[in-house]
């Protein structure tokens, strides 16, 4: 295949993507109409940022080194191996599909990164979608968190859509997305051992408390 040559679109997905396109522009123009969503834009853009790949990366790694108690490291290290598989699976993903971005989107700086500037699927759906998943099922807070678990991730996931940065199946992929991950780590889930000796070995530092702690 010739270097200019784009890759064709088989005429069957060429119409699940445009049916896509108009339902989505639909949507968001039914929401900007019968909701007041469009004077707060500013909440979209928050949280954008509390889902954004490379903050949530760069605070869990300074959570992570800044406190090791021993009765934290296996959540941070579970959780630190399920940041990474996502954006590693998302950047992938979005590299081989290369979907475009809604003609409304206006990107910032952080989205025009790498693989970033395309669509499909949703990073920040998925990694909702996973954080969510984690303190819910693999790692249980309290009860009374989970609510407003699933509030931001309905949030997140709403708007994605209506700051026109995805279609509305690019935040379904990114879910689907996020429970793959999730799952993954349910079947690979680190012990408590395994993730002191982990933690252990990358750091100079040892556990306090833990069985490598010299």
């Amino acid at each position: 295949m010739s270097k200019t040559e784009k890759r064709q679109v088989p005429p069957a997905l060429k119409q699940v993507l445009r049916f896509d396109e108009e339902v989505t522009k639909r949507f968001v123009l039914w929401a900007n109409k019968f909701l007041p969503l469009r004077s707060l834009r500013i909440h979209y853009k928050a949280l954008e940022i509390t889902c954004h790949g490379i903050p949530w990366f760069a605070f869990w790694i300074a959570f992570t080194w800044l406190f090791n108690n021993s009765s934290l490291v296996q959540m941070q290290v579970n959780m630190l191996i399920g940041l990474f598989l996502d954006i590693i699976f998302i950047a992938v993903a979005k590299a081989y599909f290369r979907r475009r971005r809604p003609v409304a989107n206006t990107d910032d700086a952080l989205g025009q990164i790498g693989p970033d500037v395309f669509s499909f699927p949703s990073g920040h759906a998925s990694r909702a979608v996973f954080v969510a998943y984690f303190f819910i099922n693999l790692y249980q807070l309290p009860v009374l968190c989970v609510p407003p678990l699933i509030a931001w991730v309905t949030a997140i996931c709403l708007s994605r859509i209506l700051m026109n940065r995805h279609y509305i199946l690019d935040v379904v992929g990114g879910i689907c997305f996020g429970l793959i991950v999730a799952w993954i780590i349910s079947f690979i889930w680190l012990d408590a051992d395994a993730a002191n000796y982990l933690m252990s070995f990358l750091s100079d530092d040892k556990i306090d408390g833990g069985d490598y702690h010299v």
